[in-house]
C-alpha cells in the first residue's frame, strides 16, 4: 500500500546571511529526513504529525551540511544540455517526467504517470522533438499563465491595478518583466517547468511593479501581502537562473 503523502509546501531559512529554500511534505515515515538534489535544490520528508516549527528548525540545524553538499555539486561538470532522446527527463510544474515515443497517425505530446509520451507515425528527428516539446511546453504555458494571471490579479483587487497583456518569451536571464512603455508583462516560458508557486510569486511580482517601479522595502512588503513564501519562491528560482 503507497504511503500517504500530504501536499508538498515551500519554505525557507535564513542563517546569517544565507538563505536554504527548500520543500516538504508529511508522509508516513518516523523520521525526519533531507535530500540536496542534482539542481542543488532541498527536499524534506517528515512525520505525518511533525509541526511546521519542527522542520524549520530541522533544516537550520543542517544549514552547514547544505552548504557542504552544494559545494561538491558546483565542482562537478557542466552539467549536458537538454536531449531528445528516448529516456531525457523534462520538468513541468515542479515534476520530472521521463521522455518515451509511441507510434500513432497523428504528433501529439501528452503526460501519462511520470512519462512524458510524443505520439508520431515516424521515428522523429531529435530536432522534430525539439520542436513538437518546446510547442506543448508554450501551449500549456498559455493556458496555465491565463487561469493564474486571473486568480493572481483577483487576490490584488485592492491595489486597483490592471490585468495587464501578457506575453510568454524564452528569456534566458530573466523570469519576467513589466514594461512601462508597452505596459506587457513578459514572462519566461521556462516557468511552465518550476513548480506552480514560482509562476504565481513572477506574476504577483510583476503586477506590484505596476504601482512600485523600485525593489525597495515598500515593494517587497507588498509582495509579501499577497505571496508570504516570496522568500522561498524567489530563492528557488535562484538556484535555476
Amino acid at each position: 500500500m503507497a504511503s500517504k503523502v500530504e501536499e508538498i509546501k515551500y519554505d525557507s531559512v535564513e542563517l546569517e546571511d544565507i538563505t536554504i529554500a527548500y520543500s516538504w511534505c508529511r508522509s508516513r515515515r518516523r523520521t525526519l529526513g533531507i535530500t540536496v538534489c542534482k539542481d542543488k535544490s532541498v527536499a524534506v520528508r517528515v512525520p505525518l504529525r511533525t509541526a511546521t516549527k519542527e522542520v524549520r528548525a530541522f533544516v537550520t540545524n543542517r544549514v552547514e551540511w547544505v552548504l557542504k553538499v552544494w559545494k561538491k555539486l558546483d565542482k562537478r561538470q557542466t552539467p549536458q544540455q537538454q536531449g531528445y532522446v528516448r529516456g531525457a527527463v523534462f520538468m513541468y510544474q515542479g515534476e520530472a517526467f521521463r521522455l518515451e515515443f509511441t507510434k500513432g497517425p497523428r504528433r501529439s505530446v501528452q503526460l501519462h504517470d511520470d512519462l512524458l509520451i510524443l505520439t508520431s507515425p515516424e521515428i522523429p528527428s531529435e530536432e522534430t522533438v525539439r520542436k513538437m516539446i518546446t510547442h506543448w511546453y508554450r501551449t500549456q504555458a498559455i493556458e496555465i499563465v491565463k487561469a493564474r494571471s486571473i486568480e493572481c490579479h483577483k487576490m490584488m483587487q485592492a491595489e486597483g491595478v490592471p490585468l495587464p497583456p501578457i506575453t510568454i518569451r524564452a528569456m534566458k536571464t530573466r523570469w519576467g518583466s513589466y514594461s512601462y512603455a508597452t505596459k506587457r508583462i513578459a514572462l519566461s516560458l521556462n516557468l511552465i517547468k518550476m513548480p506552480p508557486a514560482c509562476l504565481d510569486y513572477v506574476i504577483i511580482h510583476e503586477l506590484c511593479h505596476i504601482k512600485v517601479r523600485h525593489h525597495g522595502p515598500d515593494f517587497w512588503q507588498m509582495v509579501s501581502c499577497y505571496c508570504p513564501n516570496y522568500l522561498a519562491d524567489r530563492n528557488l528560482l535562484k538556484q535555476y537562473a
